[in-house]
């Protein structure tokens, strides 16, 4: 017995010694060099993520809550994290014992005449047992795999909060462009009905010799033109309305006939308060796409450790415990009982290379993850720092808009006297016109592009900060809010 065990150690080592030959892997880990402090904004500070709400337009949190329950993008990501979850649990049922029950009942009739004839022709056969079988995870294959699928399982998670993030993010600056496109809608009508008056008193003033023909065909041009803005207006008010009907997740039918609701009119929307200042490391730990990126990489390097298992004998350990009789009467009395076990140890010792290809194929998809990480980490921080620009810029250019919009008004007011008083002629009047609705609509466009930019700093941000929703509150309640 003793030469037995010496044999089967010396045929154990023989076959992990087979193994050795081949070089395996190491594994990378991520280490990003990190600015010191961001040039202006974030805060290190806990994630809101219903940043939404910081602008105070409760029609705007019910569209973000329609499109977090109906959209199907988030369901699909939701799908996909059931799928990882139910990958996990087969990965896990890898490590412990399986057991199956069979029952068995036959009847079979042998020849008489044959060349060894039975006295009893007829047999038959029953048969009840319990088979168990368990792999011994020696060289922690099905740890790894269990490791890699619960990586898996948080990827998913975090890929979700990726789409929610975008989605959002989406759905806020529809809403904006919507109401920025209402409120143009709403300047061309005016406008519209403006230049129809001018229409009507140059048609009056020629029919008396005051003025020129001149001065009313120019005044009905400027009324087509405005006529053709508003018809231009109206339909960019309905694609945007569909679009985002579309982000919402509404049936076919609901997004034929229901519209999108309105809230607070653009001008009155608020302005969530300026970033405080904090270190970038933070910026790891909030946005979701960086934590994808990083469970991707723990997940490569747990398959290694998979496909490095495969280098090594399997050990497996079998067991059969039952009864077996030719009487069901006697199934279950002592001399019928079966049992048997058995241990196997297996070891690959040529397969054309396989084992190390997929080692191989394991390290590369190592490598991918890595550099997928860091792409990731350089495109987060490239997106915070556009996003800090375009907030600044957007600021500027909303209040030159609104400064240039105003001027203008005064413009247009001196051009109607100087005109009534007969020191310029009607063209300068019109001038004035064109230029202040054009400004007007510029101005209107630059509020949308300021909030959209607050929206697109949220999102790479990876979500609000707590202050955010409680600072713009209280603002509005006091009637201080950010312009």
């Amino acid at each position: 017995m003793r030469n037995e065990c010496k044999q089967a150690l010396v045929l154990s080592l023989a076959l992990l010694s087979l193994s050795g030959c081949f070089t395996l892997p190491e594994l990378k880990q991520a280490h990003p060099e990190l600015p010191a402090a961001w040039p202006e904004g974030p805060a290190q500070a806990a994630i809101a993520p219903d940043w939404w709400k910081s602008y105070g337009d409760p029609v705007l949190n019910t569209l973000e809550e329609e499109a977090l329950t109906h959209n199907a993008d988030i369901r699909l990501a939701a799908a996909r994290i059931d799928e990882a979850r139910a990958n996990l649990g087969l990965a896990r049922a890898d490590q412990y014992p399986s057991a199956q029950i069979g029952v068995q009942a036959g009847r079979t009739r042998s020849t008489e005449v044959g060349s060894f004839p039975i006295p009893s022709p007829i047999n038959n056969d029953f048969k009840v047992n319990l088979q168990a079988a368990y792999e011994v995870d020696l060289w922690g294959r099905y740890r790894k795999a269990t490791e890699a699928a619960r990586a898996e399982l948080l990827g998913t998670e975090y890929a979700r909060e990726v789409v929610r993030e975008s989605l959002v993010s989406d759905v806020a600056k529809g809403y904006f462009a919507l109401r920025a496109l209402d409120a143009q809608l709403e300047l061309a009508t005016e406008t519209r009905s403006n230049r129809k008056d001018a229409v009507d008193l140059q048609q009056l003033r020629f029919d008396n010799g005051i003025s020129s023909e001149l001065d009313l065909r120019q005044a009905e041009a400027e009324h087509a033109a405005a006529e053709a803005s508003a018809a231009q207006l109206a339909q960019s008010v309905r694609q945007q309305e569909l679009a985002l009907a579309v982000l919402l997740g509404r049936s076919p039918r609901a997004i034929v006939d229901d519209q999108v609701s309105r809230g607070n009119p653009l001008n009155a929307l608020t302005n969530p308060p300026a970033v405080p200042a904090g270190l970038p490391s933070d910026l790891l730990t909030r946005r979701p796409d960086l934590r994808q990126a990083e469970q991707n990489l723990v997940a490569a390097q747990a398959r290694i450790g998979e496909a490095k298992a495969a280098l090594f004998p399997d050990l497996s350990l079998t067991g059969l415990l039952g009864s077996e009789s030719k009487r069901l009467a006697d199934l279950f009395s002592g001399p019928a009982m079966i049992w048997g076990l058995t241990a196997g140890l297996v070891q690959t010792v040529f397969n054309a290379g396989r084992t190390e290809a997929a080692i191989q194929a394991a390290d590369a998809r190592q490598t991918q993850s890595l550099v997928g990480y860091e792409q990731a980490i350089q495109g987060a921080f490239r997106e915070v720092l556009d996003a800090l620009v375009a907030q600044r810029q957007s600021r500027e250019l909303m209040e030159a808009s609104e400064r240039r919009a105003n001027a203008l008004g005064k413009a247009l007011d001196l051009a109607n006297l100087r005109y009534k008083n007969g020191i310029d002629n009607y063209l300068v009047v019109l001038d004035a016109q064109r230029n202040l609705y054009q400004a007007q609509q510029n101005a209107i466009d630059a509020r949308r592009s300021r909030l959209a930019a607050t929206a697109d700093l949220f999102k790479a941000l990876g979500g609000g900060w707590d202050g955010a929703v409680a600072d713009n509150k209280a603002a509005a309640t006091s009637g201080t809010g950010s312009p």
